[in-house]
């Protein structure tokens, strides 16, 4: 259980937030740049200074009141930066056994398995790596010492800073999948920071939407991205949905993935790590999805889905509308101009069907 209550000046610029996180996995601090995503996280690692409270598993870290700030390096907090930081003078495995010798020297849980040398490294595949230098690495290679090197500290909270920031997309690529086997393989409340919908759509089963220095919208993430009242944090071209289906067959003459949705089927990219029952979550942007009133016929778009309009907003003063459709117990977003909706008659509860290319998946 992590409770805060806290608030911080910095000049022009004001953080609060009073929220209680108790959900194990990924939660992500979602928000646009400047909205204060790395300041409550430097604030829950003791380095920034703030007014009111911070408790974790009911033991109090500050509060201004009675005057008790637990210094950073006697939280049990893991912290990531956007770089990796590593020592330069040292190999992959001369970082990774200064962390261990710190958290013996703390008093860590030296039995504790899931934390030990061979595990953390064969979890993050850094064998081949252990007798190089930083210098010599990757950007993606650096990120996985990096976080390997954090969770040899045996933290009991993770916070990582936008960890893929310096990343570009196949590096990205390449990572993604060690953060996704975090909660699996660890076992470590974590809290990601990212500016990105794919990542944290991706990675995080809670989310806090982060904008001017509140929180305004939190829980879980398939809840918190249909929504259509967080529009203007989100972004127009980031809104969509995360919807959760499973893998029923692969084409591989055409390269295909078939899904089950709902009792309706999917079809997407192929993805050779995915096998026949793996459940997978997916997120499909709003501007990807098209509707119709009638079942379409003759046209390239595979995705063909039955469903029911359960939320519209018109946008006045702009060209758009937004609708919410649940197809199969999830919600897809749609994003159409207004005069479409008004042409197709749309409102809550009309039948429609949603078209989605199997193209514009993001898996």
């Amino acid at each position: 259980m992590l409770d805060i209550d806290i608030g911080v000046t910095l000049d022009e610029f004001q953080l609060g937030v009073k929220e209680k996180l108790d959900a194990p996995g990924i939660t992500a601090l979602f928000g646009p740049s400047g909205s204060g995503k790395s300041t409550l996280l430097r604030v829950l690692a003791g380095f920034q200074s703030a007014t009111g409270t911070v408790s974790f598993n009911g033991s109090v870290w500050q509060d201004t009141d009675s005057g008790t700030f637990v210094a950073p390096h006697h939280r049990p907090v893991g912290y990531m930066f956007q770089d990796a930081r590593l020592f330069p003078h040292l190999s992959v495995r001369g970082n990774l056994d200064f962390a261990a010798r710190r958290a013996a020297r703390g008093g860590s849980n030296e039995a504790q398995s899931a934390f030990s040398m061979d595990h953390v490294m064969a979890a993050f595949d850094l064998a081949e790596l252990v007798g190089r230098r930083p210098g010599t690495l990757s950007g993606g290679e650096r990120q996985r010492v990096a976080l390997a090197r954090t969770l040899l500290r045996r933290p009991q909270l993770l916070l990582l800073d936008e960890p893929l920031a310096a990343l570009d997309q196949e590096r990205k690529s390449e990572i993604m999948p060690y953060l996704d086997a975090l909660p699996g393989e660890f076992d470590i409340p974590t809290i990601y920071v990212s500016h990105s919908a794919d990542e944290v759509a991706q990675l995080a089963d809670q989310m806090w939407v982060l904008a001017n220095g509140r929180v305004h919208a939190a829980g879980a993430t398939a809840e918190i991205m249909q929504r259509l009242d967080i529009q203007s944090v989100m972004g127009r071209f980031e809104a969509g949905a995360v919807i959760r289906a499973r893998v029923l067959d692969h084409d591989q003459g055409y390269h295909l993935t078939g899904l089950d949705f709902g009792g309706q089927r999917l079809t997407m990219p192929m993805v050779d790590r995915l096998a026949a029952g793996d459940q997978v979550r997916l997120r499909i942007r709003a501007r990807d999805v098209a509707l119709a009133t009638t079942r379409p016929e003759g046209i390239s778009i595979r995705n063909v889905l039955a469903g029911n309009i359960t939320e519209i907003v018109e946008q006045s003063g702009s060209p758009f509308a937004e609708a919410r459709v649940e197809v199969g117990g999830q919600h897809l977003r749609a994003r159409l101009t207004r005069a479409a909706a008004d042409e197709m008659q749309l409102a809550t509860g009309k039948p429609v069907f949603a078209l989605i290319k199997s193209i514009a998946f993001d898996a």
